[in-house]
């Protein structure tokens, strides 16, 4: 007897493989982007200009990464100062430690990201 397969079940198994090639991509673990260590400051930070990263080394050897999106209208945070990382936008700062709002009109914290020293460079991903 041949296999036989509705239209339903196989409207199913193409909505099925389509998520899963969808979501394939998402949260693999992999790094995406990288960026030597040296341009990360002690007490500061860098905002990478072509990727959706900050990253601050706010103690010797500590590295801390986040979205660069401020969360209160969207802008990319644009400068960093010794108070944290500012959007420009509308004056929001943000912690350098841990990404958490130090001063409005933001009123949720960076989205954290994920950082490894691999050798002499970052490696970021979320």
């Amino acid at each position: 007897m041949p296999f036989e397969i509705t239209r339903r079940q196989a409207l199913g198994l193409g909505g099925l493989a389509a998520a899963a090639i969808a979501t394939s991509g998402c949260g693999s673990g992999e790094p995406s982007a990288q960026l030597p260590a040296s341009l990360v400051p002690v007490g500061g930070g860098y905002i990478m200009p072509d990727a959706n990263f900050v990253v601050t080394q706010p103690e010797p050897g500590s590295y801390k990464a986040f979205d660069k999106h401020c969360t209160h209208a969207g802008c990319v945070v644009s400068k960093l100062e010794a108070s944290g990382i500012v959007c420009i936008c509308h004056s929001s700062v943000f912690s350098l430690a841990d990404g958490s709002v130090q001063s409005g009109p933001a009123e949720k914290p960076l989205a954290g990201a994920k950082v490894r020293v691999d050798g002499d460079q970052l490696r970021v991903w979320q």
